[in-house]
């Protein structure tokens, strides 16, 4: 069983940066790919950036590339997403997951365990 705890989240300006931590606890991230998704209230839960376990690979949404950093630091047990320049349609409850691996697919079936989730705001 992982248990994963999303940090970092909060209220910024637009065009402002955030960074969010996910750490893991009751297995190592060695094993995991490990993902980031984001829902708006209504809407269906979308992937934004996943990485992958080994070698590292990410993979982004297109809409997020130029903007999202996704990094592990499996010492740390915690994943990172950086974010910049962000909008106000950025605004949503960030998840963090965890699954067998990491692909382009970005699809919540590939994820086995959840964090709670860390609001993100985008406002002036």
């Amino acid at each position: 069983q992982v248990q994963l705890v999303e940090s970092g989240g909060g209220l910024v300006r637009p065009g402002g940066s955030l960074t969010l931590s996910c750490v893991a606890s009751g297995s190592s991230l060695d094993y995991f790919g490990m993902a980031w998704f984001r829902q708006v209230p209504g809407q269906e839960r979308e992937g934004v950036s996943c990485v992958s376990r080994g070698d590292g690979s990410a993979y982004y949404k297109d809409a997020h590339k130029s903007r999202f950093t996704i990094s592990r630091d499996n010492a740390k047990n915690t994943v990172y997403l950086q974010m910049t320049s962000l909008k106000p349609d950025d605004t949503a409850i960030y998840y963090c997951a965890s699954g067998r691996q990491c692909s382009s697919i970005l699809a919540q079936w590939e994820y086995d365990y959840w964090g709670q989730g860390v609001q993100v705001t985008v406002s002036s």
